[in-house]
């Protein structure tokens, strides 16, 4: 047997253990609650529970709060790593996001320059234009 051949355990592992793995989510218990709540589907199918486990080829619908993602899993971890690691994990089949005419909360907080109320800076370099361009009309 090659290094290159995993063992049968390593080809199977637990839903909650690969979301934490390919970091879906902050945490294990965190991911079993997901799983509990019904917010994952395996091949279409919603699966609650977080012992259900996971192969490579399993297409993962994932619906959290702030992302909705479809993925397919690729191989399972051995251990919860950077993202660099993490996303060798899964192939992400995500459709993209189509624009949509409400603003997140970051485009809401975010000001877009020359809207509103000048900042000091403008407000400056106004008053030098205003000063200059009054100082040679006399």
């Amino acid at each position: 047997m090659g290094n290159s051949e995993q063992p049968l355990e390593s080809t199977r592992q637990r839903l909650d253990k690969w979301l934490f793995f390919a970091r879906m989510a902050k945490s294990r218990s965190l991911a079993q609650s997901y799983v509990q709540s019904g917010q994952v589907k395996i091949n279409g199918v919603v699966v609650r529970q977080p012992s259900h486990a996971v192969k490579p080829g399993d297409r993962l619908e994932i619906s959290f709060e702030r992302m909705d993602r479809v993925v397919v899993v690729k191989s399972g971890g051995t251990r919860r790593g950077p993202y660099e690691e993490a996303r060798l994990l899964y192939d992400d089949q995500t459709p993209p996001k189509e624009p949509s005419d409400r603003l997140t909360l970051l485009e809401q907080a975010m000001r877009q320059p020359g809207s509103g109320r000048p900042t000091k800076k403008e407000r400056r370099a106004l008053d030098r234009f205003l000063s200059d361009s009054d100082g040679s009309t006399d």
